[in-house]
């Protein structure tokens, strides 16, 4: 279901080169979105307008977003923790 939701994403030349190169992650994302919004079948989404379409990548990326800044953040404290330890 979300493959067929990327490939219209695709279609409609909506990703990045970056996106496109993380088609996975976009498709796990993507999953998480339409199962939020109760679409559950490729008929259901193959009738979805352009700006609903847009809607839906638009809650991915602000999921990605968020999963990056939330992977950041544990970078940088483990990169504290261990300046820590070093400097003890």
């Amino acid at each position: 279901m979300s493959e067929f939701a990327f490939f219209r994403f695709l279609s409609y030349n909506l990703l990045t080169e970056e996106e496109k190169e993380n088609k996975e992650e976009i498709i796990n994302l993507t999953e998480e979105v339409l199962d939020a919004k109760g679409l559950e079948c490729d008929s259901r989404i193959s009738k979805l307008s352009r700006e609903e379409i847009e809607e839906i990548l638009k809650e991915v990326r602000k999921k990605r977003e968020k999963k990056k800044k939330t992977k950041d953040n544990q970078e940088i404290e483990s990169d504290s923790v261990e300046q820590v330890t070093i400097y003890k």
